[in-house]
């Protein structure tokens, strides 16, 4: 008879990780989503946002870096297969950013390696590897 409460209880705790799981997961799609709406719009300031508030402090944008991409329109955002889970709480995601330099009309491509981290406390994906360095090719 003490097996049948101690089931309960395993499974109880097994249908409540399921839900933690299928909440970080929705979390991660409409944070991924989010992100590539607002750099498709490139809105670099706005993108800044999704960095780890620790690691935008220690690594503010410089104003090189606003003006850089004030220099550029996104022209497409290629997300290919999605994210690839590292771990429970961290994903990594490869991206294909196109952008094209208003002044000179160039376009060029740019792999963005983006690495996200869930935050248990405040339930948010945080970007860890900063904004898509479009200076490399």
């Amino acid at each position: 008879m003490r097996r049948i409460p101690q089931l309960l209880l395993v499974l109880s705790l097994l249908l409540l990780a399921a839900c933690a799981t299928q909440e970080r997961s929705r979390s991660l799609t409409t944070t991924l989503s989010a992100y590539a709406g607002t750099l498709r719009w490139g809105d670099f300031a706005s993108a800044a946002q999704f960095i780890d508030p620790k690691i935008r402090a220690e690594h503010p944008l410089s104003e090189l870096d606003r003006a850089r991409y004030k220099q550029v329109r996104v022209t497409e955002y290629d997300d290919g297969s999605g994210p690839v889970p590292l771990g429970p709480t961290e994903v990594q995601q490869t991206v294909r950013i196109s952008v094209v330099n208003i002044h000179t009309q160039a376009e060029r491509s740019v792999i963005d390696r983006q690495t996200w981290r869930y935050d248990e406390q405040t339930r948010h994906w945080w970007l860890t590897s900063g904004l898509p360095d479009i200076t490399r090719e």
